[in-house]
């Protein structure tokens, strides 16, 4: 049986905690965040991590290996 390549795209976006949760980054904090397109208390709220919600932890758990 060959080894589980784990994917590289979600190893770059996704964190494991200690007690195996899987950690995410708040998207919508690339671009446009000059000239008050953005406000500055929605840009601080995007840069906190938050946890994948469950429905999608399956998923995430395949593409990472575990």
């Amino acid at each position: 049986m060959p080894k589980v390549k784990t994917h590289s795209g979600a190893t770059k976006r996704f964190q494991i905690t200690g007690s195996g949760k899987i950690k995410r980054k708040y998207a919508f904090k690339n671009h446009c965040l000059a000239k008050g397109i953005k406000s500055t208390k929605r840009k601080r709220h995007l840069t906190h991590k938050t946890l994948v919600h469950p429905t999608n932890v399956p998923m995430i758990q395949k593409l990472l290996a575990i």
